[in-house]
């Protein structure tokens, strides 16, 4: 493996790594109905835990509903319940055909608690990034030992990999601050 297939695999696991965090910050709620709130929370099918996307049709008709039509009628109790069981604070409206979630404005208090939770989100993001750094630095290291590379081609490697870290984490941290900007929003 050459070296610079090394930088060229962190990049794609750092992609990978960015496009996980951007789902789970879709995942904060913001004071605007988006079918990404409720698309990855599970819900017991037949059994199995199995994410809402796969169970239902998820629409937001309004800016402040979101509107849940499972494709089996008997999946609408199970689905009730993985939404009251999640940390979204919603009530669900249950007519017997469909499930509609009214998304209530955001107190001040509200936003600020979730922007602490958008914040840990990213920082999470940002720490698995520098991970990915990490591991690749120590698969470089392993192999400037085996392959005889020189000194200069190594820190040359390295400062590649630490402008790509670079370019990751700031890539994180506007990923965190649409979405804060889009909670605080009135």
């Amino acid at each position: 493996m050459a070296l610079e297939e090394i930088l060229r695999g962190a990049e794609e696991r750092m992609k990978k790594a960015i496009e996980a965090m951007k789902k789970d910050v879709a995942s904060v709620r913001t004071g605007r109905a988006a079918p990404a709130l409720v698309e990855q929370l599970e819900a017991d099918a037949y059994g199995t835990p199995t994410p809402l996307i796969q169970l239902a049709s998820i629409s937001a008709p309004e800016p402040r509903q979101i509107v849940i039509q499972p494709w089996d009628k008997s999946l609408l109790k199970a689905i009730e319940k993985a939404i009251l069981g999640s940390d979204l604070a919603l009530t669900p409206s249950n007519d017997g055909t469909l499930i509609r979630l009214n998304i209530p404005a955001l107190t001040e208090e509200r936003r600020k608690d979730l922007v602490k939770l958008l914040h840990k989100k990213v920082e999470e993001g940002r720490v698995e990034i520098r991970t990915l750094r990490r591991h690749a630095h120590d698969e470089l290291r392993s192999k400037e030992k085996t392959a005889g590379v020189s000194a200069d081609d190594f820190k040359r490697l390295e400062q590649q990999l630490q402008k790509l870290t670079d370019r990751y984490v700031l890539l994180a941290d506007e990923v965190g601050a649409g979405k804060e900007k889009e909670i605080l929003e009135v």
